[in-house]
């Protein structure tokens, strides 16, 4: 059997634990979560292992990077079973601190980023998000210093953000993204998918139908801005209240108008109930 990982609470008890893990010369990976941990966390945990030889789990429900309006009080803690899957994964160190170890009194430093993170996908809906997503983000790779740290690519925009932020202001931490993992009906894995009623659950897959069939014309050589807007309609009429379906270059983040401008990649992000996804396929 494993043993069960460390759990820290606070920056002198990370301290010690990754002292004790620096002096035997392990490479160190991160992999940060808000918890209510599924295959698609576990994926990132996998990636790490295979990169580093101690791998750093932080579990923090962010407050920065939640609008009044959003689900921060109501967003799913599975604290026990986080820890029992990590556990069962062989993980070294868990880094949960509260919000008051995070943002104590007196806090006034954020970090603001532009480029990817100006590029009027998530920032146009949820302006405060990415601010809060760096901050949160820089905190954590300067207090577990990880040599590598892993993010899923359904979060596309976030990963190019913090990619963009860690090369920038030189923090010294590979930034690695890893493919989206799906349910097998195509839905990509989330926390938030727990908001889903049977009803929109069955309907939720849609998504990921509309955006295959779109990046399947657009690679056929199909017109750009009719094959999106015949993805769209195919959104809306699943029951889906589409925030934005957008061709973007895959690397800059900028708007395409052909395939030529590639490599492509289709960014959705839609409401259906109360509930609002996100996801992405490269076209």
């Amino acid at each position: 059997m494993s043993r069960p990982p460390v759990i820290a609470r606070t920056l002198p008890a990370l301290r010690r634990a990754l002292d004790g893990l620096r002096t035997r010369k392990a490479t160190v990976a991160l992999v940060p979560t808000m918890g209510a941990l599924h295959a698609g966390h576990i994926s990132l945990v996998r990636q790490a292992q295979r990169r580093a030889s101690k791998v750093v789990v932080s579990i923090f429900v962010n407050p920065a990077q939640f609008a009044p309006t959003e689900d921060f009080g109501s967003y799913p803690r599975t604290w026990k079973d986080d820890v029992a899957k990590l556990a069962a994964e062989g993980v070294d160190l868990i880094w949960n601190p509260d919000v008051k170890t995070m943002y104590p009194p007196g806090y006034a430093t954020k970090i603001l980023t532009e480029g990817p993170a100006s590029a009027g996908l998530e920032d146009r809906f949820r302006p405060h998000f990415f601010g809060g997503v760096t901050t949160v983000v820089g905190k954590l790779f300067t207090q577990v210093r990880p040599d590598v740290a892993f993010f899923g690519e359904k979060d596309f925009q976030q990963l190019k953000v913090v990619t963009r932020m860690a090369r920038d202001l030189d923090l010294g931490v590979k930034v690695t993204g890893v493919a989206t993992m799906r349910e097998r009906d195509g839905l990509a894995m989330s926390s938030r998918n727990v908001y889903l009623s049977p009803e929109q659950r069955a309907s939720a897959p849609a998504l990921y139908r509309a955006m295959k069939e779109t990046a399947k014309r657009l690679r056929a050589g199909g017109d750009l801005e009719a094959a999106m807007a015949d993805g769209t309609a195919l959104m809306t009429a699943a029951g889906f209240a589409v925030d934005y379906f957008e061709a973007r270059h895959a690397d800059t983040l900028a708007p395409v108008t052909s395939m030529k401008e590639g490599p492509v990649r289709l960014l959705v992000a839609a409401r259906i109930g109360n509930t609002r996804l996100i996801d992405n396929i490269g076209a």
